[in-house]
């Protein structure tokens, strides 16, 4: 009981890493310049994301531009897109097949079998988790190195955004997730190999019979 409440609770870690890994990877403010100006009525916040880039103006207009040509983007951000996309669709692979290994669940076969599909639903998400932390951190490491270079305009300058702390948070819970089901599935298997069933060996009928003859004749 303990094994499939615990299982729950990694499977609803990774609904929220699923959800926050697909916010984060269509987000546009991944990094985010807020230029008051010396008047408020011409403030601008200008944010930039993986597929576009949008500007909000004080006066409540909003407009954004996609990003198109894919070969002009920076290399981090061209690795950025890749790896969300691999991270979303790894944790959505997980999220189905530990849908079918998870204890509560009646799908999957026998025991063996779900404890093989628990652990590869695991493995899916620990991957998935890897995939979205390793982008956050690279575009984080770009953002705070343009920001402490002295040769840059302060107008250029940027800093992280909501989707970059999504995709950080969202990374953990995936992490976590598939780490709680490979752990559970290799608890089992281990207590399978230390503790094996008992088997109960009954005496045949026929040595039965044979010791009822021999001591019929002694008798």
């Amino acid at each position: 009981m303990a094994s499939a409440s615990l299982q729950f609770f990694a499977f609803i870690l990774a609904l929220f890493g699923v959800f926050g890994d697909i916010a984060a990877t269509l987000l546009p403010n991944w990094k985010v310049n807020a230029d008051v100006g010396s008047n408020i009525i011409t403030a601008i916040t200008q944010m930039q994301g993986l597929w576009m880039d949008c500007t909000w103006y004080s006066t409540g207009m909003f407009s954004c531009t996609l990003k198109y040509s894919i070969l002009s983007l920076p290399v981090y951000i061209q690795a950025a897109r890749s790896t969300m996309v691999l991270s979303c669709i790894l944790s959505a692979f997980g999220i189905c097949i530990t849908t079918v290994g998870m204890k509560c669940t009646r799908l999957g076969g026998d025991t063996d079998s779900k404890n093989n599909a628990c652990f590869a639903g695991g493995i899916c998400f620990i991957l998935a988790g890897i995939f979205g932390l390793v982008p956050t951190c690279w575009y984080t490491r770009e953002i705070i190195s343009n920001f402490l270079d002295q040769t840059i305009p302060e107008s250029s300058k940027h800093e992280p955004g909501g989707a970059v702390y999504t995709g950080f948070i969202s990374a953990g819970f995936l992490l976590i997730a598939g780490v709680i089901f490979c752990s559970s599935c290799f608890k089992r298997q281990q207590e399978a190999w230390i503790y094996p069933p008992k088997q109960h060996h009954f005496p045949s009928t026929e040595q039965e019979s044979n010791a009822g003859y021999s001591l019929k004749d002694y008798v």
